[in-house]
C-alpha cells in the first residue's frame, strides 16, 4: 500500500484465490461423515416409529412402551452427538504461549543453548511433567507455546489440543479434554440405541423373513432396520469397549500409540491413578452428572495429577523415610494442584521456592544438554 491507496484484492484466478476456494471445499468435505450419520439416524427414526410401531406392531401395550424406551435412547443418542460435535476443543491458556520478547528471542538464536535459555525460562513456572523423545521441552514453533501435559498439535484443525485423543471425522471435531466425556457417551448410547432396535426388531424380522407376515412396504424398511443395527452393534461394541479401556487406565488414543515420556523415563501409566481416580478424572465427582452430556470432567485440561513414580533422584526423601529413586507401587499425589506444585522435570535447580533455589544454588552449571527445542506433532 502506497500514497494512502488501499490493496486491490486477489485476482479471481490468483494462487490465493483457489486456495481459499480449496479450504472452503475441504471444510464441506469434512461434514459428509456427519450428514451420512445424520441420514441413517432420520431413516431409522421413520422406520422404527412409523414402519415398525405404528403400522406394523398390533399390541398396544408393546406399541407403547418400544415408543417410550425408544424416544429415552434417541434423545441421549442425538444430544451426546451434537455436544461432541459442537463443543469447541480446549487450547492451552495464555499462560503457556511465549511472550512477544520471548519469540522474538527463540527467532534471533541459532538453535543450541540460547534456544534452550529461552525455552527454559518461559516454562520454569509451568506445571509441565513431560519430555520430548529427546528429552526436550515439548514446543509447537506453529502455535508458539510450550505444549501442557498430554496437549498435541492436530493438523486438520491446525491448533493444539488440550488432552487430545484423536480426530475424529464422523464428528468432525478434535476429541479431547472438553469433549471426550461427550464422545464416550456417544459411543455408549449409539450401541444401546443399535441393540434396542435390533432386540425389539428380530421378532418382526424372523416373520417377514419366513414369509408370516404379508410383503408391504414395512418389510423392506423391518428387514434393512434389523441389518444396519446389528452391524453397527458389533462395530460400535469394539469401539466402546476400547475406550473403556483407555478410560480404566487414564490415557487416550495418542498414549497408547506414543507412551508419555517423563524425565526418569517413558512410563505408560504415569498418569494413571487408580481405576476409581481415572474413571472420575473424565466423568467428575457428582454421580448424577455421569450419564447426562454436560461437562463435569476434573481439571483444567493443563496440568493432570501423575503417579510419580521412579521420581528424580535429585529429589527430598519422600516423608515416610524412603527414597524417591525407589519405585512406589502406591500413587502419589501432589500436596497441592499441580499448577501451583513443583514440576522437577524442567530444570536440575528447580526454580519454584526460593528456599529449593537457595538449596540448589551449586547446582547451576548442571542443566541437561539434551535439553533443546523440538516439534512434536
Amino acid at each position: 500500500m502506497r500514497c494512502g491507496k488501499m490493496a486491490a484484492p486477489p485476482a479471481a484466478g490468483a494462487p490465493g484465490a483457489w486456495g481459499g476456494v480449496r479450504r472452503r471445499c475441504r471444510r464441506l468435505l469434512y461434514w459428509v461423515p456427519v450428514l451420512f450419520i445424520s441420514s441413517i439416524l432420520c431413516w431409522s427414526y421413520y422406520a422404527y416409529v412409523t414402519q415398525l410401531c405404528l403400522l406394523t406392531m398390533t399390541n398396544i401395550g408393546e406399541k407403547v412402551v418400544c415408543l417410550v424406551a425408544y424416544h429415552i435412547f434417541f434423545m441421549l443418542f442425538v444430544w451426546s452427538y451434537w455436544k461432541t460435535i459442537f463443543t469447541l476443543p480446549m487450547n492451552p491458556s495464555k499462560e503457556f504461549h511465549l511472550s512477544y520478547s520471548d519469540k522474538e528471542s527463540l527467532e534471533r538464536e541459532p538453535r543450541g543453548e540460547s534456544q534452550q535459555e529461552v525455552l527454559r525460562r518461559a516454562a520454569k513456572d509451568l506445571p509441565i511433567y513431560t519430555r520430548t523423545m529427546s528429552g526436550a521441552i515439548r514446543y509447537c514453533d506453529r502455535c508458539h507455546l510450550v505444549k501442557p501435559d498430554r496437549c498435541h498439535h492436530c493438523s486438520v484443525c491446525d491448533k493444539c489440543i488440550l488432552k487430545m485423543d484423536h480426530h475424529c471425522p464422523w464428528v468432525n471435531n478434535c476429541v479431547g479434554f472438553s469433549n471426550y466425556k461427550f464422545f464416550l457417551l456417544f459411543l455408549a448410547y449409539s450401541l444401546l440405541y443399535c441393540l434396542f432396535i435390533a432386540a425389539t426388531d428380530l421378532q418382526y424380522f424372523i416373520k417377514f423373513w419366513t414369509n408370516g407376515l404379508p410383503d408391504t412396504q414395512a418389510k423392506f424398511h423391518i428387514m434393512f432396520l434389523f441389518f444396519a443395527a446389528a452391524m453397527f452393534s458389533v462395530s460400535l461394541s469394539s469401539l466402546f469397549g476400547y475406550h473403556c479401556w483407555l478410560v480404566s487406565k487414564n490415557k487416550s488414543t495418542l498414549e497408547v500409540f506414543r507412551a508419555p515420556i517423563f524425565r526418569h523415563r517413558t512410563d505408560k501409566n504415569g498418569f494413571s491413578l487408580g481405576f476409581s481416580k481415572n474413571l472420575r478424572q473424565v466423568f467428575g465427582d457428582e454421580k448424577k452428572y455421569w450419564l447426562l452430556p454436560v461437562f463435569s470432567s476434573l481439571g483444567d485440561g493443563c496440568s493432570f495429577p501423575t503417579c510419580l513414580v521412579n521420581q528424580d533422584p535429585e529429589q527430598a526423601s519422600t516423608p515416610g523415610g524412603l527414597n524417591a529413586t525407589s519405585k512406589s507401587e502406591n500413587h502419589l499425589f501432589p500436596a497441592k494442584p499441580l499448577r501451583d506444585s513443583q514440576s522437577h522435570l524442567l530444570t536440575d535447580a528447580p526454580s519454584w521456592p526460593e528456599t529449593a533455589a537457595k538449596a540448589d544454588k551449586g547446582k547451576v552449571g548442571m542443566s541437561n544438554p539434551a535439553l533443546t527445542m523440538e516439534n512434536e506433532t
